[in-house]
């Protein structure tokens, strides 16, 4: 397990995937605003590769994050578009309701850069997000991502498009949390 000052990243358990399903996929505003494409719904037993970890993906990790304090599930974290050639990949993550606004976000970010740059050796990580999504702006940029451009009206979400804001982070320029 991946450990940072309140949250660890481990490898997805069976019985995650349940409350994963019901409190982050099945809540349609939610799976809106944080999927590239129309909400669905997920059927139990599937094996929709957001839940379902296929091992021999080699350009996407998802995590587990769970509290440190206890080892209760609190959501779902992924090293994704990971690019060997150009040492390079995006960074997602999603809370569960009960987890948001209690600071998570910033230290799963933190262990999300430490993953990529210190195990993955990678030279740049990226975060796209909706522009109104003030937690994740925060947490990003807390860990020194840096605003790089806005995409304006990129988004389709709910009937009306969004702006979504680019930051990236170069390896260089990240400086690593001590206690992580």
């Amino acid at each position: 397990m991946l450990r940072g000052t309140t949250v660890g990243l481990r490898a997805r358990h069976e019985d995650d995937i349940p409350v994963l399903r019901t409190e982050l996929y099945d809540d349609v505003v939610n799976g809106s605003r944080s999927e590239s494409g129309p909400w669905r719904p997920v059927t139990p037993g599937s094996k929709d590769p957001r839940l379902v970890v296929d091992d021999k993906e080699q350009r996407s990790v998802p995590f587990s994050v769970v509290e440190l304090e206890g080892g209760t599930l609190i959501g779902t974290a992924t090293l994704w578009g990971i690019d060997t050639h150009n040492r390079c990949a995006h960074i997602g993550l999603g809370l569960l309701p009960s987890a948001r606004g209690k600071g998570y976000g910033t230290d799963v970010v933190a262990v999300l850069c430490h993953y990529g740059f210190v195990v993955r050796g990678l030279h740049r990580l990226q975060i796209e997000t909706l522009a109104d999504n003030t937690a994740m702006l925060r947490s990003a940029e807390r860990n020194g991502f840096v605003r790089e451009g806005v995409l304006r009206s990129s988004a389709w979400v709910l009937g009306e498009f969004l702006d979504e804001v680019l930051l990236g982070l170069l390896a260089q320029d990240w400086k690593a949390d001590p206690r992580v």
